[in-house]
């Protein structure tokens, strides 16, 4: 299969000033459907969209967006076909071999939100030699959201401070919102700046869901697959002309 095309931006677009947004969250939507028009198994616009995810991630690296998360597989997307999850599982596991010196030679520090113990134990061992290697790591930190769910991100760190209660390690009146921060997989990121959803649909389907609270989000018509650097700096450009008042005047 052809890699995914794009438009090639060594360095950052005249046209895109300096004002860029520090995290750029990606709710990847559409595979399935790039295929579907084109008469392929759903299997191949998977495989098509992680080339853009890699290209996408480069581009970041280039133009100096320090954080990208992606939403690759939800716990909902359990309730898939088997043969379509099994394949992601295996796609996951074969670019986290594949593309582990790439990532250590553009600086990618890798991290992986979700409930991770229940994937396939190989796969886990994948993630935990990619997170391991390349932990310090610093140009672009590449955060991958697998088997995740926003609710129960929240759910989880309730219980971790309902623990830290029990234990007398910490006062009920003392829980702010610094507290939760501190107990969710995103602890020392800064939010996201720009949520971009691809494939025409406009809901958050259960990502991010405390942290995208004052996030800018950008909806596209184009299907992830056929996602690239201009549509990747369209979203930015119109990132770029917000008014971001955080409920100020």
């Amino acid at each position: 299969m052809k890699r995914a095309t794009s438009i090639f931006f060594p360095n950052l677009p005249s046209k895109i000033p300096n004002s860029l947004p520090r995290h750029v969250a990606i709710i990847m939507d559409g595979n399935g459907r790039w295929a579907t028009q084109r008469g392929l198994p759903r299997i191949a616009g998977h495989y098509q969209g992680a080339e853009v995810v890699k290209d996408i991630l480069r581009c970041c690296k280039d133009w100096g967006i320090k954080v990208l998360t992606v939403y690759a597989f939800s716990t909902e997307n359990w309730g898939r076909p088997t043969v379509e999850v099994n394949f992601l599982m295996r796609l996951f596991e074969r670019l986290l071999r594949d593309q582990l010196e790439e990532m250590q030679q553009q600086g990618v520090c890798l991290s992986l939100l979700g409930e991770l113990d229940a994937l396939p134990l190989s796969l886990q061992r994948e993630m935990q030699r990619a997170i391991n290697l390349t932990c310090q790591n610093q140009e672009v930190y590449f955060n991958v959201a697998i088997n995740y769910s926003g609710r129960q991100e929240i759910v989880r760190a309730c219980r971790q401070v309902a623990k830290r209660v029990e234990q007398g390690e910490l006062k009920a009146d003392a829980i702010d919102e610094i507290i939760i921060q501190q107990s969710l997989y995103t602890l020392d990121l800064p939010a996201p700046d720009l949520l971009i959803r691809t494939s025409g649909e406009m809901r958050l389907s259960n990502f991010l869901l405390w942290q995208l609270a004052y996030t800018e989000i950008y909806f596209t018509n184009t299907l992830w697959a056929d996602f690239n650097r201009e549509e990747f700096r369209k979203a930015i450009e119109d990132y770029q002309m917000r008014d971001r008042r955080f409920g100020k005047l």
